[in-house]
């Protein structure tokens, strides 16, 4: 197969050669490489890259990827880094409307006469990146299947290596895993990467942020031993009233060699590692070659067929939350059958129930109340490329500002975020990078003759496929509390198809999404509750007060831009007189601001939407957090510190 450049007109075009998603765990070779931490089959290729910027696809070098062609005349990029930042094309920042309004006219395809024909592939303005690193592969590496992982790529990107076609994806945020191990040497590789900044995921990827473009996550090599864990569902299920906890797993393993048969084991164990005597409370050995078990294994090639476990824990747990956000240790160990250990796959669980009862959302038997934020990854100096050390501080503010509950709007986040509010007991609403905003609302106004993706049959797929990455990536983290579709996509169909996704898959989880208060035709089938943003305290009485069908929450309210958080008071009352009100999630974190050089006193200062003259913008509306840019606190912190303090 060969690359195609109007792949990037075609929204039923949007992974090709693509791996399906799949948990985000960890894996080592052996036990000695897990105590160390040691991650010997995973090998980094962060760095410089050699680069060169285009205006349009038209002007890029076509055949850079090829072996013969020399790069001399291309610059040095880091990666992870936005190519804006980096000093290429232009800083914009917009909200509600996409980006090229007022300047080209376009629609989604199948929304009226337009096809999208050349819609991104021939623009004047749609700028590429094309990207060159070599590599050997380290020897942890070396005669193992070799996978190809881009943790975030804005917004469209093909790969080949050593000359070789690999394959295309989308999807900003989430994962983009190739296999690429009839493709790869042990020496003398060569990786070329060419992102386009739009593509028709734009449409679906209109949130209130600046539009950036390039790798900005890391990129990764994985070497697959020979019996490897594919996919790992971990299912902890609490029982508030007395205690006590099963586990339910289910394990698709592959196989190197081409036979239907896998010996060996596997061992599971769960272990009370902040007790001092370093409780097991779980260990079984299951037997590969029981004939059970050998009927259900995957075939080679198959993805559907899993290995099922069930385990009554014989001792009570403890409850995870925030106020004790209680890890346990699941350790899966895979031996061949020599008795050899060739994998071993750790997991942090926790064991809570989130559950509706009585028109409320209760955890772990009791009325959850949401102390929460709307957070965007961001760093000043960045964008949304962010370090551990900004993760780390996050966690730690939100601790002691007492707020308990993160909404990843409006796109899932850095893996390592999950496993940080895993730890510390955050309750996470975990998004689906999806938000339509400019295709409804218009100036303000309710507006869909064009929403997409709506009820749209070519759209369905696409939207579908970035519900399915959020959710097998994401699935086993004990702080995801809520599934959401997505944010301001209006309603239709396709969303409710996601909404029954979730449902079908994890129908131990609730599920969130506003944008049917704009739709009550889909009321009863999308989301769990009722979530309203910027609504008023009297609106939310008024509908707990009306036979409500559901209980409310607040997936954005207060909006802290300028000198705003002063009603504050005005909802956490609402607490106290409804039980069915849940409350909500602060719009925002933090501003998104960047920090340059001032022309004129050559002082380093903050500057926000509309200042690098972008056009349109939605201009200082990017500065609404309640941490400025440079993570400094904003005096409305102590509002929320008192009052979410109030009622922890």
């Amino acid at each position: 197969m060969k690359a195609d450049i109007r792949w990037l007109d075609d929204p039923q075009v949007f992974r090709v050669n693509r791996l399906d998603a799949h948990s985000d765990h960890k894996f080592y070779e052996n036990k000695e490489d897990y105590e160390k931490k040691e991650q010997r089959l995973k090998q980094s290729l962060n760095g410089i890259w050699k680069f060169r910027y285009s205006e349009n696809a038209m002007e890029r070098p076509a055949d850079f990827y090829q072996k013969w062609f020399q790069c001399r005349s291309f610059d040095e990029m880091k990666v992870p880094q936005h190519i804006e930042l980096a000093g290429y094309d232009k800083i914009h920042y917009i909200n509600t409307m996409y980006p090229w309004e007022g300047h080209i006219y376009r629609r989604p395809a199948e929304t009226g006469k337009e096809k999208g024909k050349g819609m991104f592939s021939q623009a004047e303005y749609n700028p590429v990146g094309s990207y060159i690193r070599k590599f050997d592969l380290q020897d942890g590496l070396k005669g193992k299947r070799i996978i190809l992982s881009f943790e975030g790529v804005e917004q469209a990107f093909y790969v080949w290596v050593n000359g070789e076609f690999v394959g295309y994806a989308e999807d900003s945020f989430t994962v983009s895993e190739f296999d690429i191990t009839s493709y790869v040497k042990e020496k003398d590789n060569l990786l070329a990467v060419e992102v386009h900044k739009r593509s028709t995921a734009a449409f679906l990827e209109d949130q209130d942020f600046f539009r950036f473009f390039g790798i900005f996550r890391d990129v990764n090599l994985y070497g697959i031993p020979a019996v490897h864990i594919e996919d790992l569902w971990i299912r902890p299920i609490y029982h508030p009233e007395d205690g006590k906890a099963e586990i339910e797993l289910d394990i698709r393993l592959s196989q190197k060699k081409k036979e239907k048969n896998i010996r060996g084991k596997i061992k599971v164990s769960l272990k009370d590692n902040a007790a001092e005597t370093k409780t097991v409370l779980l260990d079984e050995t299951e037997n590969l070659d029981d004939p059970a078990i050998q009927t259900n294994l995957p075939v080679e090639g198959s993805v559907n067929n899993v290995l099922h476990f069930r385990y009554e824990l014989k001792k009570t747990v403890n409850a995870w939350s925030n106020t004790d956000p209680y890890l346990y240790e699941l350790l899966i160990e895979v031996q061949n059958e020599k008795d050899e250990t060739v994998e071993v796959v750790p997991y942090p669980i926790g064991f809570r129930k989130i559950e509706l009862k009585d028109g409320k959302m209760l955890l772990n038997g009791k009325r959850l109340i949401i102390n929460g934020v709307n957070r965007h990854e961001w760093n000043a100096r960045s964008g949304r490329c962010i370090t551990e050390a900004d993760e780390k501080w996050d966690i730690e503010c939100i601790r002691r500002n007492h707020i308990n509950a993160v909404r990843t709007c409006h796109y899932p986040d850095h893996i390592s975020w999950y496993y940080r509010c895993d730890q510390a007991g955050i309750y996470l609403m975990a998004e689906t990078n999806l938000e339509t905003h400019g295709s409804w609302q218009k100036m303000g106004a309710t507006e869909p003759s064009w929403n997409v993706p709506g009820n749209i049959e070519c759209w369905r797929a696409c939207t579908l496929d970035r519900a399915v990455s959020n959710f097998e990536t994401f699935k086993n983290h004990t702080s995801v509390l809520f599934w959401s579709l997505g944010n301001e996509s209006y309603a239709g169909n396709v969303l409710r198809e996601m909404n029954q996704y979730y449902k079908e898959k994890d129908p131990d989880r609730l599920v969130h999404y506003e944008g049917v208060c704009h739709n009550r035709s889909y009321e009863d089938v999308i989301s769990d509750m009722e979530s309203q943003m910027y609504t008023s305290p009297e609106n939310v009485k008024e509908y707990l007060e009306n036979n409500p069908k559901k209980s409310f929450l607040l997936c954005e309210y207060m909006h802290d831009m300028g000198n705003s958080l002063g009603g504050m008071e005005s909802y956490i009352r609402l607490l106290d007189q409804y039980d069915n009100y849940q409350g909500g999630f602060i719009w925002d974190y933090m501003d998104q601001a960047l920090w340059v050089k001032d022309e004129v006193t050559g002082r380093e200062v903050l500057r926000y939407g509309g200042d690098f003259d972008d056009r349109p913008s939605d201009y200082e509306f990017s500065g609404n957090g309640i941490l400025f840019a440079d993570r400094t606190e904003k005096p409305a912190m102590q509002e929320v510190r008192h009052y979410y303090g109030l009622r922890r």
